[in-house]
């Protein structure tokens, strides 16, 4: 599976230029550090700066510095409206299903989504409902934390978007054509007592797909919480002479931008084929073998 999955990761995030979660589930949290798991694509957490250890560590490097992190907690943005993102696939502008297809809800159905993915190709896509992103405060947060030796070598989550439904997909590059759609379901009664004062109501939600190839993952919380982190941002600090040099252009410009100290992460991996193992391009063209005799 761990081609495949960096496969998915690597085709989004040339889509969004942000790093997939294959396991949203499993959340991301923002001040996590790590290393890319160059066979995998998965972030290999080994702290958080926002941990009572990683105060320790700030308050040894410099007792003077009087930086609290757990005064500056991650900002949580306002619900944006549904993310639809497709790789080297598609995303058709109608909804069509086949006939004879009869789903309760579908046509009422306020998200949903055609997908038409060519053959012979890999492509993805990722979906989330009412997604919302939580992020460092704008502050002097980062510009602090660049000066942390620890974070040196480290990759950093500056922000990710949480949501409480998503929908993935990586096709089998047989050329399929996939919808998919959110449905509300009728309430759901808890039952205590049937109907009585102390029943209690909450609203359901599914996913319906005509899917039946590739690799899809799903998932809806049903009270509607934000419990899956699908996409994050991950950044590594930037080195010392592009950071001369950017502060220069800076104050020729007459600003200052912490997040200048910090840089997208580039993929670890050599460019991928259709099934997710590296393939290195020739750039000579020469098509001669790595040794020679």
């Amino acid at each position: 599976m761990s081609p495949l999955q960096r496969k998915y990761v690597d085709l989004i995030r040339d889509a969004t230029s942000k790093w997939a979660n294959w396991d949203p589930p499993i959340p991301v949290k923002v001040g996590a550090f790590g290393i890319l798991d160059r066979v995998t694509g998965e972030l290999d957490v080994r702290g958080n700066v926002y941990d009572a250890e990683f105060q320790e560590t700030l308050n040894k490097i410099d007792p003077t510095l009087k930086l609290k992190l757990q005064q500056h907690p991650p900002l949580v943005g306002p619900v944006e409206e549904d993310f639809i993102v497709s790789a080297s696939g598609e995303q058709k502008r109608g909804f069509s299903v086949a006939p004879g297809v009869d789903v309760m809800g579908l046509a009422t159905a306020t998200l949903k989504a055609d997908f038409q993915f060519s053959q012979g190709k890999r492509g993805a896509f990722l979906v989330m409902h009412s997604p919302r992103m939580e992020y460092f405060p704008p502050s002097a947060v980062l510009s602090q934390l660049y000066n942390v030796p620890a974070l040196a070598d480290m990759h950093l989550v500056t922000s990710v978007f949480t949501c409480p439904a998503f929908s993935l997909y990586l096709s089998d590059k047989s050329g399929e054509q996939i919808s998919l759609a959110l449905l509300a379901s009728a309430p759901i009664i808890t039952p205590v007592t049937p109907l009585g004062p102390n029943a209690s109501f909450s609203t359901g939600i599914d996913w319906w797909t005509n899917a039946s190839r590739g690799i899809l993952r799903k998932g809806v919380s049903k009270e509607g919480e934000y419990v899956f982190t699908p996409l994050y941002v991950l950044k590594k600090r930037v080195n010392w002479t592009r950071k001369i040099f950017r502060s220069r252009v800076q104050v020729e410009h007459g600003r200052s931008n912490e997040d200048e100290l910090w840089v997208d992460v580039d993929v670890p991996w050599e460019p991928l084929d259709e099934d997710g193992e590296e393939d290195p391009i020739d750039v000579y063209g020469s098509g001669c073998p790595d040794t020679f005799d």
